[in-house]
């Protein structure tokens, strides 16, 4: 891998880890409000699968670092936590909800594996209409246990689908441990008889990426689809408002010694290194300024986007 694609997946990598500090920041200050999902420590995942796929991608609610990474500019993700009118979805869709049609990014279901259904639709369309790239679902091991789940790896082993399932294996769905809820730690057990699966090390963003796209080239073939499993550790709680005391401070050094940024800066020239990071201080200070000094979403525009102009038509 070159050097520049290395730099590249640095600073994504930072620019996430720093939007996360400066919306948990501005979230304790009271200037966002709602639900907030934080990926710190998760950020070579989300980065590294991003940055590797070219389709459509569906994701859960803790996709922050995925919607920045996918090229959503981070002051119309920051003005979104804020509730304002210059958010990616106008402000209507906070933290769980960002959407860009624009580029292919679907992401942001509440429901824990209410988007997989989602994605399998949109890679049964783009079979339907020649289109090789395929989709991206992302979602937790937690989402695995949903009878959705099963339905959705179902269709697409029977028809074939391009669709890879990344399955973000951090051991926790919200504060359960998984050997309470699944029979076995490692969820493509649950996948290996409908179809291929892999293991990656998901705090390791060179080996994400080169996963993600090994795996891209498969269902580009025309084989079907494929699992894959990421094994990861967040650093916090499972939201803001989870303290994460059912994790021992010895768990929770383990999990930060594989820390993903750490492990990339080994390989990125110093001096390069201390300039990305100072630029993404620059542009976090800028987006959280430009989020306070959007525009609240006027009260009279309540009911709008509510449809497609088209479905508009069919309702009044």
């Amino acid at each position: 891998m070159d050097d520049e694609l290395l730099e590249d997946l640095y600073y994504y990598m930072l620019l996430g880890r720093y939007f996360e500090y400066g919306a948990k920041e501005n979230y304790l200050q009271g200037n966002i409000s709602g639900f907030l999902h934080l990926d710190i420590g998760q950020e070579a995942l989300s980065v590294g699968a991003m940055k590797a796929f070219e389709g459509d991608v569906f994701t859960t609610y803790r996709e922050h670092v995925m919607a920045i990474a996918r090229g959503i500019s981070i002051k119309s993700v920051m003005a979104e936590l804020f509730g304002k009118i210059d958010g990616v979805s106008k402000g209507r869709g906070g933290s769980m909800h960002m959407f860009s049609p624009e580029l292919n990014f679907y992401g942001g279901d509440a429901i824990v594996g209410g988007h997989i259904p989602n994605a399998v639709g949109c890679a049964y369309a783009r079979k339907y209409q020649g289109i090789d790239t395929g989709t991206l679902v992302v979602f937790g091991d937690g989402a695995t246990n949903c009878g959705a789940f099963f339905e959705s790896i179902n269709i697409a082993s029977v028809n074939k689908l391009p669709i890879l399932f990344l399955c973000e294996n951090n051991k926790y769905a919200i504060g359960t441990h998984i050997s309470k809820v699944s029979s076995f730690e490692k969820q493509a057990q649950k996948a290996k008889i409908y179809m291929p699966t892999m293991e990656v090390d998901g705090m390791d963003v060179v080996a994400v990426y080169e996963t993600v796209t090994q795996a891209q080239g498969y269902i580009k073939e025309g084989n079907g689809p494929i699992f894959v499993e990421a094994m990861t550790c967040r650093f916090e709680g499972h939201s803001i408002s989870d303290s994460n005391q059912y994790r021992s401070s010895q768990e929770m050094e383990l999990c930060k010694a594989q820390d993903p940024i750490e492990k990339l800066k080994a390989h990125i020239n110093k001096d390069v290194a201390k300039s990305l990071e100072q630029k993404v201080i620059n542009e976090i200070e800028m987006a959280v300024k430009f989020a306070k000094e959007s525009e609240e979403p006027d009260i009279k525009d309540l009911k709008k986007y509510m449809y497609t102009q088209e479905g508009l038509k069919h309702v009044i």
